[in-house]
């Protein structure tokens, strides 16, 4: 039997046995590691002293935090260091004797700072003394060397808590976690033939027009049980899929939108799966792309993953990329990012496929 005829027959040509994509939203959902946005879906319990060490890292902490915590601490470590500093200068004055009854009228004497009558207006000259407001009514006299300490120590302090705060949050705005959110990948991913042989693909891209990626690289790991020889159970287990995009390797030049390919070849972890076999299989395979941000030089990362209900046997990218005549320009039409359309593909494993492709081409004609 000719090859010919040997794929043919291995192609599901009736409705009922195409592998539809409606069919997809119906399998069972598996769980996860790294979820479609990118995030990771893994909870870290009983770690030793965690506060602690949270804490010896202050600055990453507050950089990962939500924003309201960010602020929260912000707010409260200024208000904190007025009321604290206002305390050690009333604390100053009432030492000093400035709100003994016959200094408070008396002309002749020299406070420590002038016009603290309270703890209200102590509180009011910190705040001046910490951010250099200088409204004129109160300041510190030379008479009183504790007064000239603490001015000096709370500018100290106040320059030192203001640059923590603009670093965090210049830090949390420009995070490059934040240039991902233009970074997409397919929802899908497919299986199918190209130049006879199976190859699992999906679709990169980046929507920003100026600001591009550059030394892009992009890397898949299966994560799927495996028993070794001496029957230990290795779960999770990764191993890595080989990339390639066209006809390069898998540094990924995204002038547009990209199908990234791993060919289903021997030394692939998916070389011996059919697509009976992949609705009921258990493994997730994670994509991460990276690469440095051309306008601030910044590496970022992008994630996702995808399940066995997210591959689409027998289905194959749209073009979404035409040259236009009007503008004198390609045009990527990413309303079609996602979409994908029905080929004929052999339903058995590459290993089945190759050795059928094997004997076909070592039969010998047959001489009349």
């Amino acid at each position: 039997m000719e090859l010919r005829e040997i794929s043919r027959s291995l192609y599901s040509i009736a409705d009922t046995g195409r592998m539809r994509a409606d069919s997809v939203l119906l399998r069972k959902q598996r769980k996860r590691a790294v979820m479609k946005n990118g995030d990771y879906n893994i909870v870290q319990i009983n770690v030793s002293e965690r506060r602690r060490r949270y804490l010896l890292d202050l600055f990453t902490t507050l950089v990962d935090a939500q924003w309201r915590w960010t602020l929260f601490v912000f707010t409260m470590s200024f208000v904190l260091s007025w009321s604290g500093f206002g305390s050690l200068w009333w604390l100053i004055a009432f030492t000093h004797g400035d709100f003994e009854p016959e200094n408070l009228g008396n002309e002749t004497w020299v406070p420590c700072v002038s016009n603290i009558h309270s703890l209200t207006s102590a509180f009011l000259f910190s705040i001046e003394t910490q951010h250099t407001i200088g409204y004129g009514s109160r300041y510190p006299t030379e008479d009183c060397p504790e007064a000239v300490i603490m001015v000096v120590i709370q500018s100290i302090t106040g320059m030192m808590i203001q640059t923590l705060m603009v670093g965090i949050i210049f830090a949390k705005m420009a995070r490059p976690k934040q240039r991902t959110e233009t970074l997409l990948f397919s929802r899908t991913a497919v299986i199918c033939q190209r130049d006879g042989q199976l190859c699992l693909m999906f679709r990169a891209g980046d929507m920003r027009d100026k600001s591009h990626l550059i030394a892009t690289s992009i890397r898949a790991l299966l994560v799927r049980p495996r028993i070794t020889q001496e029957g230990e159970i290795l779960a999770p287990f990764l191993s890595e899929l080989k990339l390639s995009v066209d006809q390069y390797d898998p540094n990924v030049f995204l002038l547009w939108p990209a199908v990234v390919i791993h060919r289903i070849d021997r030394e692939s972890p998916l070389y011996t799966m059919s697509a009976a076999e992949l609705l009921t299989d258990k493994f997730e395979i994670i994509v991460t792309l990276e690469g440095t941000i051309e306008s601030t030089g910044q590496p970022t990362q992008a994630r996702t993953s995808y399940l066995p209900s997210e591959l689409l046997w027998g289905h194959r990218f749209e073009p979404m990329i035409h040259y236009s005549k009007e503008r004198l320009a390609y045009e990527v039409d990413y309303a079609l990012f996602h979409n994908t359309y029905q080929v004929d593909t052999p339903l058995c494993c590459a290993q089945v496929l190759d050795s059928l492709t094997l004997d076909s081409s070592t039969t010998k004609p047959v001489i009349y």
